[in-house]
C-alpha cells in the first residue's frame, strides 16, 4: 500500500487541477490567438503563474483501494493487485 502522504498529495493535486482548469484552458486559447509576441509572452508568464501542480500532466492514477501507482487498469481504477484478487472470489 502506497503512503498516506503520496494519496493525499495526489488528491491535492486533483483538487488543483479542477480548481484552475478553466482558467488553465482559457489562456492557452487566448496564446493561441495572441498575434503579437510580446502579447503571448505575458500570457505565457500568466499560465507559468498558475500553480505547478494545477497542470493536468503532473497527475498520476493510482489504485482507489490501495494507492498503488504501477499496474493501474484504467476501465476498473483498480491495481493489477486488487483486480487479481477479486477476480479470484467471484
Amino acid at each position: 500500500m502506497a503512503n498516506k502522504a503520496m494519496i493525499q498529495r495526489e488528491l491535492k493535486r486533483q483538487r488543483l487541477v479542477m480548481k484552475y482548469a478553466k482558467k488553465r484552458s482559457i489562456l492557452k486559447q487566448e496564446i493561441k490567438k495572441a498575434s503579437s509576441l510580446k502579447e503571448k509572452l505575458t500570457l505565457h508568464r500568466k499560465l507559468q503563474q498558475l500553480p505547478r501542480n494545477s497542470a493536468a500532466v503532473r497527475l498520476h492514477n493510482r489504485c482507489l483501494v490501495t494507492g498503488r501507482p504501477k499496474g493501474y487498469f484504467r476501465d476498473f481504477g483498480l491495481s493489477r493487485h486488487v483486480l487479481r484478487g477479486a477476480t479470484r472470489l467471484s
